[in-house]
């Protein structure tokens, strides 16, 4: 459970955006869609692979 305590004085929008960042830090969003939908491992594997030739790739041409 997120607590975010409000400070004296403090603007609600800007409590509503720590809320926010404190959320999409402790990845729960991103736990809760993987948990959605079973995926094989060699289909995880795969696309780690395939992510890691794309950043591979992007260096590469940063060098050149």
């Amino acid at each position: 459970m997120l607590i975010i305590p409000i400070k004296e004085g403090e603007n609600i929008d800007r409590a509503l955006k720590r809320f926010k960042r404190k959320f999409d830090r402790t990845g729960t969003k991103r736990q809760l869609q993987t948990r959605k939908q079973f995926t094989k491992p060699s289909v995880m594997r795969r696309a780690q692979i395939q992510k890691a030739q794309y950043i591979q790739s992007l260096r590469d041409a940063e060098d050149i």
